[in-house]
């Protein structure tokens, strides 16, 4: 079969001939026909070993003709992909492959951000990098939820004090945040701009707020504690009801991933990027 594997020169990846998969007993194998690219994994493709498997998320078919759309740790920019049965879940009809192929990786890291706020309902929510893949969504679900919820691409020129943010910069961003947290509230920090970053912020602003928190939320090491089918299914049929909508601002054959690439690292788009196999 024909997957994506990496290679030590830009974009660092390149399309191979690679041998099929084979499940193992808690696995399915599914037949890739969309995935989408989020920033984590494109920004990490450099530092990969020569020939690992990559790719997070992805929407298919199984043998048994079942549409899903699942994630994995690597493999999924392929023509095949064994997937665990515990981190898939049916497409219903209505949804597009694409559609959903952006769903796993953002999706459910929105979900689970909002989920560590508990309820919802009258609270405060700020959302920074607003109008990226998981900020998107972040904020379509808060306010499903019930939430007062305020989108903003940093925390530039934010006054008020909220009970949970959900933080998808990074670096200044990430420290105004803090400074921002009431009471009792969280801070959900979920990406870093590099790896030496420093972040600093008046520790009275923070101290000022008994009982806040801060949580460091990475998707792979919360999916175990998600019962990861049921919330993919619930986003998926929330893209079903039109209660949910998915942003692709790029759509091209899996071909052209080294544009893709580009695309998101270079920041030309905010939405979600989406490759077709086949």
């Amino acid at each position: 079969m024909l997957a994506y594997r990496i290679s030590a020169d830009p974009p660092y990846v390149e399309l191979c001939e690679v041998l099929e998969p084979v499940p193992s007993a808690d696995e399915i194998l599914v037949r890739v026909r969309a995935f989408s690219l989020n920033r984590g994994e494109v920004v990490d493709l450099a530092g990969g070993a020569d020939g690992e498997a990559v790719g997070w998320d992805f929407a298919g078919v199984t043998a048994a003709g079942e549409r899903v759309v699942g994630v994995v740790r690597r493999g999924a920019w392929a023509e095949l992909v064994a997937a665990p049965a515990s981190q898939l879940a049916e497409i219903p009809d209505g949804v597009s492959d694409a559609d959903a192929a952006t769903l796993p990786t953002a999706g459910l890291t929105a979900l689970r951000s909002l989920e560590l706020g508990g309820l919802l309902v009258g609270k405060r929510v700020l959302v920074t990098g607003a109008t990226g893949g998981v900020g998107r969504y972040a904020v379509q679900l808060a306010a499903l939820a019930g939430a007062s919820v305020t989108a903003a691409r940093d925390a530039d020129g934010i006054a008020d004090d909220f009970d949970l943010i959900v933080d998808a910069v990074g670096g200044a961003t990430f420290a105004a945040a803090i400074e921002h947290v009431a009471p009792g509230g969280l801070v959900v920090n979920l990406a870093t701009g590099t790896a030496d970053e420093v972040v600093s912020f008046r520790a009275t602003r923070f101290d000022r707020a008994p009982g806040a928190r801060i949580y460091t939320l990475n998707l792979f090491d919360e999916l175990p504690r998600m019962n990861g089918p049921e919330s993919l299914a619930r986003l998926v049929h929330l893209l079903a009801q039109r209660r949910l909508t998915a942003t692709v601002e790029l759509e091209a054959p899996w071909q052209e991933l080294g544009r893709a690439i580009d695309a998101v690292l270079t920041r030309k788009i905010s939405g979600k990027a989406v490759l077709h196999v086949g």
